[in-house]
């Protein structure tokens, strides 16, 4: 168990202490969970009465909530100090395993420093894997496979042919990188398929989710930049690029050859039509259908998606729309026998 004083959380995170820099912390946790021996943290307000009847020794906070009156660290971002004590507390010093003899290795693999490749692990022809990388069971990586410092492969992922990846990326249980794309040509006998002979490319600090599928290329290179993070269930088809530190959330599905640029987030069920560029910064509603390319700094929802505002002023619509048609019909009647409706329709006036 970690023990650290206040003061010490306070510097990991830039932040001030406010009460008792002695205290003793040894976790974090909610704030209807923390007892006397964890910090928690407040991030929304709406949790502020929460603050008072929590049992934590203290709370991490805006500079707003300086006066709580209790043991506190002050800084700008408490969600973000919450992550940063959150890692603090969960790491873990392992030693490395070496590679298992349950494991399959063929005899030109290259293998770094540090490295634990647990049981039923196969690494193909090849390949070469760095430093202090830990490979689950069940893992299967194919040739020409290059794979770097500080990687975490959990159990059951699929990494195929020539696929290149960073450092510190971590890819989830049940993932598939390098399959191939869907590309088929059309023929009086049918779907002729197209070879898929390009690869993927996943850059440094990219994290990617459980059960995703990333094609490789048709030609060339399917490409995830430094710093993205993938939620579980998406699909990335062939030659599509997504930039940095962008955010792809559950159920995302990606068509061929799109450009997706840095800092985008695709909430959840966003569906990408293929050979599109979507900017920089760009934010996309859940459930949105994308059938445009769209420019940087744009916020769009909907299907088809459209601004943002808009597309909330339509959906305020949508439940009364069988009013409006009521109005309408009614309208039309009046109109039928020679009536007039004002312009609210409270009354119907002779013409």
């Amino acid at each position: 168990m970690q023990q650290v004083t206040l003061s010490k959380l306070a510097q990991l995170v830039d932040g001030e202490v406010v009460g008792d820099p002695d205290l003793i912390i040894e976790g974090i946790a909610g704030l209807e969970d923390a007892g006397p021996e964890h910090s928690t943290f407040l991030a929304n307000p709406k949790y502020a009465g929460a603050v008072k009847s929590s049992k934590a020794g203290a709370v991490i906070v805006s500079p707003e909530w300086k006066k709580l009156g209790k043991n506190l660290v002050v800084c700008a971002d408490p969600y973000l100090a919450f992550a940063k004590i959150a890692t603090f507390f969960s790491r873990e010093e392992k030693a490395p395993i070496g590679v298992s003899q349950h494991a399959v290795l063929e005899p030109d693999v290259t293998l770094g420093e540090d490295i634990s490749i647990h049981p039923l692990v196969y690494i193909s022809s090849g390949s070469r894997i760095g430093d202090r990388t830990e490979i689950f069971p069940g893992s299967y990586v194919g040739e020409d496979v290059q794979i770097g410092n500080d990687c975490t492969i959990f159990p059951n992922v699929t990494i195929l042919k020539g696929t290149v990846i960073g450092d510190r990326v971590i890819i989830h249980s049940g993932t598939v990188i390098g399959s191939d794309g869907f590309g088929y040509a059309p023929s009086p006998e049918g779907y002729f398929k197209i070879p898929q002979n390009g690869i993927v490319q996943i850059d440094d600090d990219v994290e990617i989710g459980a059960n995703c599928t990333i094609d490789r290329a048709t030609f060339g290179k399917t490409r995830i930049k430094r710093g993205t993070k993938i939620d579980n269930l998406v699909q990335i088809a062939h030659n599509v690029e997504v930039g940095e530190h962008t955010a792809i959330v559950s159920q995302v599905g990606i068509s061929g050859s799109t450009k997706i640029g840095n800092q985008v987030i695709l909430a959840g069920q966003v569906g990408v039509a293929g050979h599109l560029t979507i900017g920089d910064r760009v934010r996309v509603g859940a459930q949105s259908g994308i059938a445009h390319s769209v420019p940087p700094g744009k916020d769009i929802s909907g299907s088809p998606a459209i601004e943002h505002r808009t597309w909330l002023k339509c959906s305020a619509i949508y439940p009364r729309l069988p009013q409006m048609r009521n109005y309408l019909l009614y309208t039309s009647d009046a109109a039928d026998e020679g009536l007039g409706v004002d312009l609210g329709g409270r009354r119907i006036i002779k013409k």
